[in-house]
C-alpha cells in the first residue's frame, strides 16, 4: 500500500522545491531503500511533463568504493556524472541509509581525497545554481536507520518527518508557500546588517557579513526546510563556538566539537571523540578551516536533535556554522572540497545581536 505522505512529499518537490516543467531534464537520484519514493518522485515529473533520468545507489556500495578503490580510481569521475552536472535542469536526491555508520571505519584520509576529486562538480553545480540554470533538492526517505539515530520508533519518525516536510497537510504546497513568509521576511531584516554577535553556553562569537546577501531557504534546496543563511566575510570570524551536538559528517560523529577563531581562521579545534578526524577534515584544503555559512534555524516543527543535519541545521532556536565552500549565491568566496554543518543551540541562555540590536533571545525571535 502506498504511503499517502510519500506522495505528498514528492508533489511537493517537483511543484515546489524543483518547479519542474516540460522538457526539464530531472536526474533522481538515491539508495534502493527509498524506492516507493523515488518512484512516487518519478511518476510526478512524467506528470509535470520532464524527461526524468534515476540512478539507483545499491545498499552497500558506498564502503564497498572505499574499501576497494585504488588512488586512481578514487580520482576518476563518472561522465554522467559529468553530464549531469553541466547539463541537467534539476537534481533530486534522497537519502535513505540502511547504516547512518557504514562510513566509520573508512580511512579519513580517503575520504579527502574523493572529496577533492569531485570538488569540481560541486563547483560546478554551485555556479549553474547561482545562474538560475541548475535546481536542485535533497531529501529523505524515513529508515530504521535514521529512527534509531533518533531514538525514535520508526512509526514515530515516520510521522515527525513527514509532519516536518507539513505532508500531513491538505495542500502542502500551499502550506510551504505560506510557511515561507517569516523566512523570508527575517532574511529581509539582516539586509544591509554588518555584525553578528552569537552568545552562549560556551559561545562568543562575531562575524561580519557586510555586503553578503542573507538568503531565505523556502523549501526550494531543502525538504524539510525553514532557516535563512549567509556567507560570512571570509577574515571576519573571531571568538568561540562550543556546539551543542555531535556533528556527523562522512558516516563520523565527532562529538564536543569546540573552534577558535581568529581573523576568520580555525586556530584551535577541539572535540571530545574523534578529534583527529576533525583535525583532518579542516586540514583537507587552505579553506576547511574558514567559515562558508552562517544559517539561523526558524522551523520550530522540528523541536529534537535527531543526528542528521538535513533537520537539525532547520531547528528553531539554533544556528548553525559550516566550515568549507561558501554558496556563491550569498556572496561567500571561500573555497574548499568540504562544507560540513554544525549546529549550536541557543534556546537555553543565548542571544544573537545584530549591529547592536537584539534580534533573537533564548532560541525566540524579537524583531
Amino acid at each position: 500500500m502506498k504511503d499517502q505522505r510519500a506522495e505528498a512529499l514528492a508533489c511537493v518537490l517537483v511543484r515546489h522545491s524543483s518547479a519542474v516543467k516540460a522538457g526539464d531534464v530531472c536526474l533522481i537520484e538515491g539508495e534502493s531503500m527509498a524506492e516507493p519514493l523515488l518512484l512516487a518522485i518519478y511518476e510526478e515529473v512524467l506528470r509535470a511533463g520532464g524527461l526524468p533520468i534515476v540512478n539507483l545507489i545499491m545498499e552497500g556500495q558506498s564502503p564497498a568504493f572505499f574499501k576497494l578503490a585504488s588512488d586512481k580510481q578514487l580520482d576518476w569521475i563518472s561522465p554522467p556524472a559529468r553530464w549531469g552536472a553541466e547539463e541537467a535542469d534539476v537534481r533530486l536526491r534522497v537519502m535513505a541509509d540502511a547504516n547512518t555508520r557504514e562510513l566509520s571505519g573508512v580511512d579519513p584520509a580517503r575520504q579527502a581525497h574523493r572529496q577533492l576529486a569531485t570538488k569540481p562538480l560541486m563547483e560546478r553545480m554551485m555556479e549553474r545554481t547561482a545562474a538560475g540554470q541548475f535546481r536542485w533538492s535533497l531529501t529523505l526517505f524515513p529508515t530504521q536507520a535514521y529512527a534509531a539515530e533518533a531514538e525514535m520508533s520508526l512509526a514515530d519518525y515516520e510521522d515527525f518527518y513527514y509532519r516536518a516536510c507539513l505532508c500531513d497537510r491538505d495542500d502542502p504546497v500551499a502550506a510551504w508557500r505560506k510557511q515561507s513568509e517569516e523566512v523570508r521576511r527575517l532574511a529581509e531584516w539582516m539586509s544591509g546588517k554588518e555584525e553578528v554577535h552569537i552568545n552562549g553556553p560556551g559561545t562568543d562569537l562575531r562575524l561580519n557579513v557586510a555586503g553578503r546577501r542573507f538568503i531565505a531557504a523556502e523549501g526550494k534546496h531543502n525538504m524539510p526546510d525553514g532557516e535563512f543563511f549567509t556567507g560570512p566575510i571570509e577574515d571576519s570570524a573571531s571568538g568561540e563556538v562550543t556546539f551543542s551536538y555531535p556533528a556527523v559528517y562522512g558516516g563520523r560523529e565527532v562529538a564536543g566539537v569546540r573552534l577558535r577563531f581568529k581573523d576568520g581562521k580555525v586556530v584551535d579545534a577541539q572535540a571530545e571523540r574523534n578529534e583527529e578526524f576533525l583535525v583532518q577534515m579542516l586540514d583537507t584544503d587552505d579553506g576547511a578551516r574558514r567559515l562558508g555559512e552562517l544559517g539561523i534555524g526558524a522551523n520550530y516543527g522540528i523541536d529534537r536533535f535527531t543526528k542528521e543535519i538535513l533537520l537539525d541545521e532547520k531547528i528553531g532556536g539554533t544556528i548553525h556554522l559550516a566550515v568549507g565552500m561558501s554558496y556563491p549565491e550569498t556572496g561567500g568566496r571561500n573555497d574548499s572540497a568540504v562544507h560540513w554543518d554544525m549546529v549550536c543551540d541557543l534556546r537555553k541562555g543565548g542571544r544573537i545581536t545584530v549591529d547592536g540590536v537584539e534580534m533573537q533571545v533564548d532560541g525566540r525571535f524579537v524583531v
